[in-house]
């Protein structure tokens, strides 16, 4: 069974920085894309960040360019999203997702394709 489990979400203020994990199991790790998705209250779902599980190329919205940082250490099941200089806008329920067979550019502006997986979110709230 393929099991995304988020955690590292909290309150923060605005500057500030967190660390989100994603622990994956159930799949083969180094055949999965992993990305980071949030969805604000009344926005649609958009993908922040993604890292490839090829060659470890990586995806970044534009809105989190120079503050977020994906990685994806070897021998361990976890995907990391260091947020810094955490804004207000950033606030959302985050989402680890996986997907096989997909870059890590594909993964963050395709829509979704059948095979992706998801955890159950993790609350970021960002306070000014």
């Amino acid at each position: 069974e393929v099991q995304l489990v988020e955690s590292g979400g909290g309150l923060v203020q605005a500057g500030g920085s967190l660390r989100l994990s994603c622990t994956v199991s159930g799949f083969p790790f180094d055949d999965y894309a992993i990305g980071w998705f949030r969805q604000a209250p009344g926005k649609e779902r958009e993908g922040v960040s993604c890292i490839s599980a090829s060659d470890g190329s990586t995806y970044y919205a534009d809105s989190v360019k120079g503050r977020f940082t994906i990685s994806r250490p070897n021998a361990k099941n976890t995907v990391y999203l260091q947020m810094n200089s955490l804004k207000p806008e950033d606030t959302a329920v985050y989402y680890c997702a996986a997907e096989g067979f997909v870059t890590a550019q594909a993964m963050g502006v395709m829509p979704p394709g059948l095979s992706r997986s998801w955890g159950q979110g993790t609350q970021v709230t960002v306070s000014s």
